[in-house]
């Protein structure tokens, strides 16, 4: 399972640990949130943009990742059986 790597950013001064898909998320929509309510300097936006862009990354991967789990059982699990061999 992939994780985010870790992360520093100036505008929280906090580290971000290894995360989810979901944490992410939750973490990509507060900083979506934070820059619509025009709550950041323009320093900080420029640093949410960048940590903004690494989680959308990092989500897209993850996606992806299910994505090709879910077309293996697609192609292999799931593939009706003949007539007869049920």
């Amino acid at each position: 399972m992939a994780h985010f790597p870790l992360q520093n950013t100036e505008m929280t001064g906090k580290t971000h640990k290894a995360q989810g898909y979901e944490s992410a998320m939750a973490e990509l929509e507060e900083i979506v949130a934070d820059m619509e309510a025009g709550k950041l300097s323009l320093e900080d936006s420029l640093t949410a943009y960048k940590r903004g862009a690494e989680l959308l990354t990092f989500c897209r991967a993850r996606l992806e990742d299910a994505q090709q789990q879910v077309r293996v059982l697609e192609e292999g699990i799931l593939k009706e059986l003949p007539a007869g061999e049920a």
